[in-house]
């Protein structure tokens, strides 16, 4: 198990990345079709947001339970 620590650091912060671009995108998208620079109906900005923030929540969970793994495996480790 110890040689995936690598793997799993790496993943954790490609996938915090990954979320934090989501994040950015749905804040961007979402904040202008509900300004109305988008095409779309102004309601939809606000399902936008709601996805992305739900994507960015998602990813960062899945980051976030892998850096746990990470702590438990260095712990198993040190025993």
């Amino acid at each position: 198990m110890r040689e995936h620590l690598g793997f799993l650091k790496a993943s954790s912060v490609v996938v915090k990345v990954a979320a934090c671009i989501f994040l950015f995108l749905g804040l961007v998208g979402g904040i202008s079709t509900v300004m109305g620079l988008a095409p779309q109906p102004r309601w939809m900005g606000l399902v936008v947001l709601g996805l992305y923030a739900f994507l960015f929540f998602f990813l960062f969970l899945i980051a976030k339970i892998a850096d746990l793994l990470i702590k438990i495996i260095n712990e198993i480790k040190k025993e």
